[in-house]
């Protein structure tokens, strides 16, 4: 079986083309314009990154297979209207995914924010407990090799099912290929502006979502949206209501967001016969998923943390976490806007307060971003009025953060470091430790 995937390079394609490649009896190649470390240097280890750069539509002959698609790619990529043209079989990167594991029982984890934590924390459980899964999670586990997994024995397939569009040739919602038989969603804040524009659209991709699970429907029942699409679900479906841990083992994790993923990934994996005394059992050494709220080093009275957190409600619920946990340190935090929503003038005010726990907080967006997405500019000023809050100061040049970051004293600190993106080209783990070294 030969498979070729258009844009390899995604953090999800190249974890999915290596677990491919790793199938018996596979072939797989891989094209993209630009490719940037991990995936760079995966794929090079595995062998399978392209020997150049760009589309080269000759390579596409009728000897391959299949064909997945990622999102990075544009209708009109050249290996791609070569493809359609000799009537190969293509796949978003969803539908192969489905496709691979439509035989199994599955669980999808959806919702606004904690979704990876979650995902992971239900594959963290399983690999303790010997249960195997195939899966897909938008972020390394301590104790697995990759991002994604397929296989011919698991009994199970947890997804992360992700809201965002499919393919450039689907544009509905990947997560409504997976027709899961147990299924969570975490909570519902606006995101991704760029494809839902309005707040009941994006509702509605939800909506949708529970009419394609086949069993339970696993739901925050804190969220206003969730409780009204349990109210309308189908008669069939069992709909399980769940609030945050409140129980009294001692956990590596902290939050209430993070309390309600756990309880929401016990609910999942009792769905499929795991003991609750069990789940807690092992989930008491899950230290999280990488860059969720990842600690990343610590002095004697100082701690850092990094977390992917840039949507409204991450943001909030990382800085508050940060503050519940830690109520007598000064609290440092650093967001950069860098998805195309945070950086649309439109969504800015859904940052309203996101940042008000922190003693002093810091903004950052790049002018040349906004250019290279072909978004309206926006200035520092309207950044600042957006968030809403006095100790929110705004830089549009990274240097000029880094430089008032390192001018700060880190003496019983706790510093947030939240982005998507390197804040253009930190390491953010080596800053970190820079930082707190000045104490």
């Amino acid at each position: 079986m030969r498979i070729h995937f258009i844009a390899i390079g995604g953090a999800a394609m190249h974890n999915l083309a290596m677990a491919v490649a790793s199938k018996q009896g596979y072939v797989v190649t891989g094209s993209d314009d630009e490719i940037f470390d991990p995936a760079l240097t995966h794929l090079r280890e595995a062998g399978l990154l392209p020997d150049e750069m760009g589309w080269h539509p000759e390579r596409i002959t009728s000897d391959i297979d299949a064909i997945i698609l990622g999102m990075h790619a544009r209708e009109d990529n050249p290996e791609l209207v070569r493809a359609r043209e000799l009537g190969i079989k293509i796949y978003s990167f969803p539908e192969y995914l489905y496709e691979q594991t439509k035989d199994k029982i599955r669980i999808v984890v959806g919702g606004s924010h904690g979704k990876t934590t979650t995902t992971s924390m239900i594959l963290f459980v399983l690999n303790r407990l010997g249960i195997e899964a195939d899966y897909m999670v938008g972020a390394q586990i301590e104790g697995f090799e990759r991002m994604v997994r397929l296989s011919d024995t698991a009994k199970y397939a947890v997804f992360e099912g992700d809201e965002y569009l499919t393919s450039p040739l689907d544009l509905r919602s990947k997560f409504l290929w997976y027709h899961p038989h147990y299924a969570i969603l975490t909570g519902i804040a606006w995101d991704h502006i760029n494809v839902f524009p309005t707040f009941p659209e994006y509702v509605e991709t939800f909506r949708k979502f529970v009419n394609t699970i086949e069993d339970t429907f696993i739901y925050y029942e804190g969220d206003e949206n969730l409780r009204q699409l349990a109210a309308e679900a189908p008669k069939s479906l069992t709909c399980v209501p769940y609030k945050e841990y409140t129980g009294d083992v001692e956990m590596q994790v902290f939050g209430k967001h993070n309390m309600q993923n756990l309880q929401a990934a016990m609910l999942a994996c009792h769905s499929i016969g795991v003991k609750p005394e069990d789940f807690y059992r092992e989930i008491a050494s899950f230290t999280g998923a990488s860059n969720r709220l990842e600690k990343i080093c610590e002095t004697a009275d100082s701690v850092a943390y990094k977390d992917f957190a840039h949507s409204p409600s991450k943001l909030k619920a990382t800085v508050n976490a940060v503050r519940e946990r830690y109520p007598e340190k000064q609290l440092v935090a650093a967001m950069e806007l860098h998805t195309f929503s945070s950086l649309m003038a439109d969504f800015l005010p859904q940052y309203k307060g996101c940042m008000a726990q922190a003693d002093k907080a810091f903004v950052y967006f790049n002018p040349k971003v906004i250019e290279h997405k072909r978004l309206t500019p926006i200035t520092a000023e309207e950044v600042k009025e957006a968030f809403g809050t006095a100790n929110v100061e705004v830089f549009t040049d990274s240097e000029q953060l880094q430089d008032k970051l390192r001018s700060l004293e880190y003496k019983n600190t706790a510093l947030l470091m939240m982005s998507s993106g390197t804040f253009d080209g930190v390491n953010i783990n080596q800053f970190a430790k820079e930082l707190l070294s000045n104490g």
